[in-house]
C-alpha cells in the first residue's frame, strides 16, 4: 500500500485546488513542505522575510482569483506574516497561510518556537484551524481555499503541527476532495435592481464610484458598457483604476474632491465608504446624498451612511442587471448638463496645476516632474507597483491606467512595505501568463525600506522588474547633504536629527548591483529618461533606478470648497 508523508499530502491537497504558486521562508518543521510542493509541480519562492512573502501570496489571489499559499516557520515566522493575513483580509483578497509549529507531544511544555497560533491567527483570518490528523488534511485544504474565495474573500489559516510534517499515512485512509468550484454567481432582487435605476434616472448630479471590488469581480467589461450607455461621471478608487480606462472622457478622477463635494446620487461599485472615500459623510459629501450600495457583502451595507438602495450580490452580475433595466428606460445623462460642465471646469484647473508642476526646469527635480518623465516612457499595459506617501498619493494622479488589475497598492489598510512582494507576485503571473508585460515598482525611499533585500530574491529567480525609488531623503519631507551635516553639529542624531528623515543621498541602486541587476542613480530628466529606457529595452534584468528629489518636495495644495456644506 502507497504511503504518504504529511508534506506530501499538503502538497498534493493544495495542487488538486489548482493552488499555482507558494512563498515562504523555509525552517524547522516546514522545510520538506515546500520540498513536496515543488515535487508536486507548485512554484516556490523562498523570500527574505515572512511578512513580504504573505504579501506576494496575496496579491497573486487579487490578480489571479484563487489563493496563493504562504508557508511560515512556527512562532517568530509565524507572528511575521501576521501583516500580511491582516492586509489580505482588509483588502478582501484570498489566501491561504501554512504555518508550522510545535510537535504535538511537546504542546505547554516550553516547545521551541512554541506559540497559540490558531488562537492568534482567527483575528486576522476568516477561518483559522489544526487538522486533527493527517487523513483531513484534503478536505481542511479545500474548506480553506474555498472559504478564502467565497463570500467576500479573505485569509484563512491552516496550522501544521511539526510531528505531522515527516508522519507516515496509507494513502488509502486519506479523504481525497475535488477542487472545489469558482464562487457561485449571486444577483441583486429585481425590485432592488428597478429602485436603484430610478433613482439614478432622476438624479441631477450622479456619480459612479468604481472600487477594486469591481475590479476582483472582472466586472470591467460591464462597468464599461454602463458608463457609454449613461453617460455617467464615474471616480475609481486607487486601485480600481483601469476598469474603465482613466483617458475615457467620463473619468473624473482629475476632480475628485468637487465630485464627492457635490453629487446627490452616487452609486457604489465595490467600493466602501471607509477613509478612503471619507466615510461618506459632511463635509467631504453633501448631507443628502442618495447612495446606491453595490457589494458582495450584506455586513457591509449601511455602514456609515444609510443606502437609497441595497443591491446585494457579485459586482459584475449586478452591473449587468442594471445595463439591462437602463436598457428598458433609455437613460443617457446629457453630455451638456451644468454638472458635467463643472466637473470639466475643475479638470482643466487641476490638470494645468499638475502640468505647470511637471514642467518645471528647476533642480533637484519635484515628483510631478519624475512622474511625468516616467510616464511618458513605461508602456501603458504594465503593471504599476506604488507605495510611500507622496510617491503613492502623487504617482496616483499622474500615471494613468488603462487596464484593470494593473494597479497595486498600500490598499485599505494603508500598508508600507507591500511594494517588493507585490511587485515579485505579479512579475511571476506575468511570466505565466502575459510575457510580454511588464512590471514597473514605483517606490518612496522610506517604503522600500521596508522590504529592500527582496530585492536579492528578485535578482535570484530574474524577474524583470523595474523599481524606482524616488528618494526625498526622508519620510514625507528630508534634509539635503548640507543640512544634515549642520543638524549633526548640534548633537547625537538620537536626540538632534528630525524623526522623519532619513540619510541624504543613500545609494539604494547598489544594492541592486550587488545582486547582479542593474542599478542607476539619477538627479536630471535627461538621467531619468537615460535609464528608464535602459532599463526598459532589457527585458531580462532587474533594474533599480535611484531618483534624488527636493527633500521639500510636496503635494500640490489642495483647494476645498465648504460652500455646500455650510448652507451658502
Amino acid at each position: 500500500m502507497e504511503e504518504l508523508s504529511g508534506a506530501q499530502l499538503i502538497a498534493e491537497a493544495l495542487r488538486a485546488q489548482n493552488i499555482e504558486y507558494m512563498f515562504g521562508v523555509v525552517g524547522i518543521p516546514v522545510t520538506e513542505v515546500a520540498v513536496a510542493a515543488q515535487a508536486a509541480g507548485i512554484k516556490y519562492i523562498g523570500m527574505r522575510n515572512e511578512q513580504a512573502a504573505c504579501y506576494a501570496a496575496s496579491a497573486v489571489g487579487y490578480l489571479t482569483g484563487r489563493p496563493g499559499v504562504c508557508l511560515v516557520v512556527s512562532g517568530p515566522g509565524f507572528l511575521h506574516a501576521l501583516g500580511g493575513m491582516a492586509n489580505a483580509n482588509v483588502n478582501c483578497w484570498p489566501l491561504i497561510v501554512i504555518g508550522g509549529s510545535s510537535d504535538r507531544n511537546q504542546e505547554t511544555m516550553g516547545a521551541f518556537q512554541e506559540f497559540p497560533q490558531v488562537e492568534a491567527a482567527r483575528l486576522y483570518n476568516k477561518w483559522s484551524v489544526r487538522p486533527s490528523s493527517l487523513e483531513v488534511i484534503p478536505a481542511v485544504i479545500e474548506k480553506a481555499v474555498r472559504t478564502s474565495m467565497y463570500g467576500r474573500p479573505g485569509s484563512c489559516y491552516i496550522d501544521i503541527p511539526g510531528d505531522f510534517v515527516n508522519l507516515q499515512v496509507n494513502k488509502s485512509s486519506v479523504k481525497f476532495v475535488e477542487c472545489c468550484p469558482p464562487p457561485p454567481i449571486s444577483t441583486a432582487e429585481h425590485s432592488a435592481v428597478s429602485e436603484a435605476a430610478s433613482i439614478i434616472a432622476h438624479a441631477k448630479q450622479p456619480l459612479l464610484i468604481i472600487g477594486k471590488g469591481a475590479a476582483y469581480s472582472r466586472a470591467e467589461n460591464n462597468i464599461r458598457k454602463l458608463v457609454d450607455l449613461s453617460g455617467l461621471p464615474f471616480l475609481p478608487t486607487p486601485m480600481a483604476k483601469g476598469v474603465v480606462p482613466d483617458n475615457h472622457p467620463n473619468c473624473v478622477a482629475a476632480a475628485r474632491s468637487t465630485a464627492l463635494l457635490h453629487a446627490d446620487v452616487i452609486v457604489l461599485l465595490g467600493a466602501r465608504l471607509n477613509w478612503i472615500l471619507h466615510f461618506g459623510l459632511p463635509p467631504r459629501f453633501r448631507q443628502d446624498v442618495k447612495v446606491i450600495q453595490i457589494d458582495i457583502c450584506a455586513e457591509e451595507m449601511g455602514n456609515n451612511v444609510r443606502p437609497a438602495a441595497v443591491l446585494l450580490g457579485d459586482i459584475n452580475a449586478i452591473t449587468k442587471q442594471l445595463l439591462e433595466e437602463f436598457s428598458k428606460r433609455s437613460l443617457k445623462y446629457p453630455s451638456n448638463s451644468e454638472w458635467w460642465k463643472r466637473l470639466r471646469e475643475k479638470i482643466l484647473s487641476n490638470e494645468e496645476r499638475s502640468k505647470d508642476l511637471a514642467l518645471q526646469k528647476s533642480l533637484p527635480m519635484n515628483y510631478y516632474t519624475v512622474f511625468h518623465h516616467i510616464r511618458e516612457l513605461v508602456p501603458k499595459d504594465c503593471i504599476l507597483v506604488s507605495e510611500g506617501a507622496n510617491t503613492m498619493d502623487i504617482g496616483r494622479t499622474m500615471l494613468p491606467n488603462y487596464h484593470p488589475r494593473q494597479r497595486l497598492d498600500a490598499g485599505t489598510f494603508g500598508t508600507m512595505g507591500v511594494g517588493l512582494g507585490f511587485a515579485i507576485a505579479a512579475a511571476l503571473v506575468a511570466k505565466d501568463r502575459m510575457p510580454e508585460k511588464r512590471i514597473v515598482c514605483i517606490e518612496g525611499d522610506s517604503a522600500f525600506g521596508f522590504s529592500g533585500m527582496e530585492v536579492e530574491t528578485i535578482c535570484r529567480y530574474n524577474l524583470p522588474i523595474l523599481i524606482i525609488v524616488v528618494n526625498n531623503n526622508g519620510i514625507y519631507t528630508g534634509l539635503d547633504a548640507g543640512s544634515w551635516k549642520e543638524m549633526l553639529q548640534y548633537g547625537d542624531p538620537v536626540t538632534s536629527v528630525p524623526p522623519v528623515s532619513l540619510l541624504p543621498n543613500a545609494h539604494y541602486e547598489e544594492i541592486m548591483s550587488a545582486f547582479g541587476g542593474k542599478g542607476y542613480f539619477v538627479n536630471t530628466p535627461e538621467e531619468l529618461q537615460n535609464a528608464v529606457k535602459a532599463s526598459l529595452a532589457d527585458r531580462r534584468t532587474p533594474s533599480l533606478i535611484n531618483v534624488m528629489i527636493d527633500p521639500q518636495s510636496e503635494r500640490k495644495k489642495q483647494v476645498f470648497m465648504f460652500s455646500i456644506c455650510c448652507g451658502l
